[in-house]
């Protein structure tokens, strides 16, 4: 049986790594997708690029951008990333942390790459719990895309594609992330969630991203094998 293509958004994170192990899993042969678009360091470029070895994705490309051009986030601009942030000081707003339309910026070179690849699958690893004040998490914005999507490529006017963007982990606890990676055997080694790393690459433990990942371990009961520059409180 051939294999159906699929294009995966790879930042090198929990998130990202587990959907493309879970594409695998599911038969896709995959097209890992991954940005240098202007982001604070190029840890999580070389954490996608290991993951997508691993993982046995048939390409690997990196899209060269620059969103420094706007700024407006703190993994744009030059903004401190906030840190010791508690989880009720997360869920509400959005954090600087945002990068403005950066998921609608992603999804439509993964789309055009999938109208070159004739594929129909996208696969991103958002998700709307953790995340809930990225308003580019979000199940309204996914199917606003996929609905534009197919109205706006030659593959879908013509009929000949019909667009699906798959959101495997977006009603997904980190805990839940945690063991579903677990579960694909994905190898949390390799992979790299901290907006502000140190010289060496070792994560924070302090920003949003840090103690989210840090949390789904625990909670998941795993241990999480990366190097941090903090114990946990």
């Amino acid at each position: 049986m051939t294999s159906r293509k699929a294009v995966c958004l790879l930042s090198g994170g929990l998130d990202s790594s587990t959907c493309l192990a879970l594409a695998r899993r599911d038969g896709f042969e995959c097209y890992a997708l991954s940005f240098d678009y202007g982001q604070r360091h190029q840890v999580e470029l070389a954490a996608a690029e290991r993951v997508a070895g691993a993982l046995g994705a048939r390409e690997h490309r990196t899209a060269r951008i620059d969103l420094r051009t706007f700024g407006g986030s703190a993994l744009t601009a030059d903004i401190d990333v906030p840190k010791n942030r508690s989880g009720e000081e997360m869920s509400h707003g959005i954090p600087i942390t945002y990068v403005p339309a950066r998921n609608t910026i992603f999804l439509s070179y993964a789309l055009a790459w999938a109208e070159v690849l004739e594929c129909s699958d996208i696969f991103i690893g958002v998700n709307a719990i953790d995340y809930s004040g990225y308003p580019d998490c979000r199940p309204d914005f996914i199917h606003a895309f996929e609905s534009m999507a197919n109205l706006a490529t030659k593959a879908g006017v013509e009929g000949t594609t019909r667009i699906r963007i798959h959101t495997p982990l977006i009603t997904l606890s980190k805990a839940d992330i945690v063991r579903l990676g677990a579960e694909l055997g994905l190898d949390f080694r390799l992979t790299h969630s901290c907006y502000d790393p140190d010289g060496e690459g070792r994560s924070c433990g302090r920003c949003d991203s840090c103690v989210l990942r840090r949390k789904g371990f625990a909670e998941a009961g795993l241990t999480d094998p990366l190097t941090y520059t903090t114990s946990i409180a």
